[in-house]
């Protein structure tokens, strides 16, 4: 099992995200928190005290968690343009998108009066390319993985009144990501408020799906950031067949790498964002990579369990398994700091509409 570790993330700590973000959500039309599901035969399965799912399978009338961070950015994007011309015409919204954070765009650009236009990359099913269609963007298909595609997007925002809004940041390209990411941080006060609200206590390991590292980088800086009380363990989980976090943790230096077929089509980046890096390579507590067959039995379980999840939402589920569970799982129990007694937060960043696939989904399998 592709596995990396280090405990000492745990007492690293960064300043906190700006305020106002959650505020300026709530203000938004159908605003609502998504579910936090306690599963307690999950709980049974892990061998943990409890276990809950922060259900992201419809956030702001969208099947994934993606619209919060661009809402922020392009509300951030938007207002600069105001402010330094005012009375300007549309602008272009341009980005690379392996399916939800490119909808999300194109979702808000219909909503505010702008233009979208959206690149794809190979991999990404015809259902989900129609889904962004369907918003009024523009839609670009490339032959290309995901690294390919950001890089022809950024080509096509050089364009007069065009605006690149993507969730990966790079050497000279890092605002509007931080913006994006500034947006994640509604998901883990909701989930802080949740929590309290069951009567429960701080999470002891918090599993997030990774692409690029954005929506890990919002995690990693909400719970290192915290004034008080226990850190949790933070685990970030990728498919086998584009690990570039585990990779590069491994290696002590962000890195790329190639990447192959996955269904979990949103976690299909090759290339760590420039401005999750720093605080994925301090605050991570360690890494994991699952298979499809993985990822897509886990989407079974918490489909009979009542959670829709798509193949990157249910890969949370799938690697606390795989680190929690099997051979060497007491070592790593240990290195995560975690007892029978501890609280599991999984986020399912999608539902299964997010990432429609033809094929049959395994049945779940049973605890090892």
């Amino acid at each position: 099992m592709p596995w990396f570790v280090r405990p000492a993330a745990r007492s690293w700590t960064c300043p906190p995200a700006p305020s106002g973000v959650r505020d300026f959500h709530a203000a938004l039309p159908g605003y609502a928190p998504t579910p936090l599901t306690e599963l307690p035969d999950l709980a049974a399965q892990l061998g943990v005290g409890r276990v809950f799912v922060k259900d992201e399978s419809s956030r702001l009338g969208l099947p994934a968690f993606k619209a919060l961070g661009a809402s922020w950015a392009v509300h951030r994007v938007l207002a600069e343009r105001a402010a330094q011309a005012p009375g300007a015409g549309p602008v272009t919204l341009v980005s690379a998108t392996d399916g939800n954070h490119g909808r999300a765009v194109a979702r808000m650009a219909r909503l505010l009066d702008q233009r979208a236009q959206i690149i794809v990359p190979r991999g990404v099913h015809p259902d989900a390319v129609a889904a962004i269609a369907a918003e009024g963007a523009e839609v670009i298909r490339v032959r290309g993985p995901y690294d390919e595609a950001v890089r022809r997007a950024a080509e096509a925002a050089a364009a007069a009144d065009a605006v690149l809004v993507q969730d990966t940041a790079w050497p000279g390209y890092e605002r509007i990501p931080g913006w994006i990411v500034q947006g994640y941080s509604t998901l883990c006060r909701e989930i802080d408020e949740q929590l309290a609200a069951a009567g429960a206590p701080s999470p002891g390991l918090v599993a997030v799906p990774v692409g690029v590292g954005s929506l890990a980088q919002a995690v990693v800086t909400h719970y290192r950031s915290r004034p008080s009380g226990p850190a949790p363990a933070l685990l970030s989980v990728e498919p086998e067949a584009a690990a570039c976090v585990l990779e590069s943790l491994t290696r002590g230096a962000p890195v790329s790498v190639t990447t192959g077929e996955t269904t979990m089509a949103g976690l299909n980046c090759g290339t760590p964002s420039s401005i999750a890096w720093p605080r994925l390579a301090a605050g991570l507590d360690a890494a994991v990579a699952v298979t499809d067959a993985e990822s897509a039995r886990a989407a079974a379980e918490l489909a009979a369990l009542g959670v829709s999840s798509g193949p990157c939402g249910a890969a949370a589920l799938a690697g606390s398994r795989a680190a929690l569970t099997g051979e060497g799982a007491e070592e790593r129990r240990t290195a995560l700091g975690l007892g029978p007694a501890a609280l599991v937060v999984l986020l399912s960043t999608e539902g299964t509409s997010a990432n429609p696939h033809a094929t049959a989904v395994p049945a779940a399998r049973t605890p090892r």
